[in-house]
């Protein structure tokens, strides 16, 4: 059998049953262990899968997200106590960046009583909560406006994001998964998020555990790239776990 096709049948098991192990995948296939490890290492580098010991599992596949405006009622609960952890760890005095997104618009009425705090950012539902705050120093970033995100993103909003430093970078994700990264499923909106994940030491992701070990289309940046992921009780354990073998420091609430 060519490797092509075998790769593909690999593919389509892995798709039917969900996971294989490498000796189900030898009897099968009636090739070496050694050949059939390679073509999981393959596919698994090219996201078709996830490698295990001893085996693979299917990749969900993240679905094209809803507009905002639907997604705030979605895992509500969940939302606002990520909101509220991620909001305690600002302190008075800093600059952050907070970005698009359900998840990140929950911090904000956790932020306002917050004294001489900088806000800098490109969503416009944060800009419209926190405009007139007395206590917070709003920095608007323009560019090229998301209608479905309510955010501006693209080259304009990207240069002016590279103008800044902030203390801390709160972002929503579409999809987080330990092997293969962050992903997005609109190329403007991840190379903004790229600018935005390089003007701060401290990068924090706040998302539900609808987000986990799940892949959509562009790649945005290694699992690696983010200091600290901010998650509810009902993401998996061992992902959670994979996390923090990495290097993330793992925050649940």
């Amino acid at each position: 059998m060519l490797k092509s096709a075998r790769q593909a049948q690999i593919r389509r098991l892995v798709d039917e049953q969900g996971q294989i192990t490498v000796a189900e995948l030898n009897r099968l296939l009636k090739v070496s262990e050694a050949t059939v490890r390679r073509d999981l290492e393959e596919l698994a580098n090219q996201g078709w899968i996830r490698r295990t010991h001893g085996g693979a599992v299917k990749v969900e596949r993240a679905r094209r997200e809803p507009p905002i405006v639907q997604r705030l009622s979605a895992n509500q609960e969940a939302k606002q106590r990520i909101g509220r952890l991620a909001a305690s760890l600002v302190q008075p005095g800093e600059t952050i960046f907070l970005g698009s997104g359900s998840t990140v618009q929950c911090m904000v009425p956790h932020l306002r009583a917050i004294p001489e705090l900088t806000v800098i950012t490109n969503s416009l539902p944060v800009i419209n909560e926190l405009a007139g705050n007395d206590h917070t120093e709003l920095i608007v970033i323009g560019g090229m406006f998301r209608q479905s995100e309510l955010s501006m993103v693209g080259h304009i909003a990207e240069q002016a994001i590279r103008e800044f430093r902030a203390d801390r970078v709160f972002m929503g994700i579409r999809g987080i998964d330990v092997q293969h990264g962050l992903t997005s499923d609109y190329l403007p909106e991840a190379m903004t998020d790229r600018a935005i994940l390089a003007i701060a030491p401290q990068r924090i992701i706040v998302a539900d555990h609808s987000k986990f070990s799940r892949v959509s289309t562009v790649f945005l940046a290694p699992v690696t790239a983010v200091s600290t992921v901010i998650t509810d009780g009902d993401t998996s354990p061992e992902t959670l776990a994979d996390l923090q073998e990495l290097g993330v420091e793992v925050l649940v609430a």
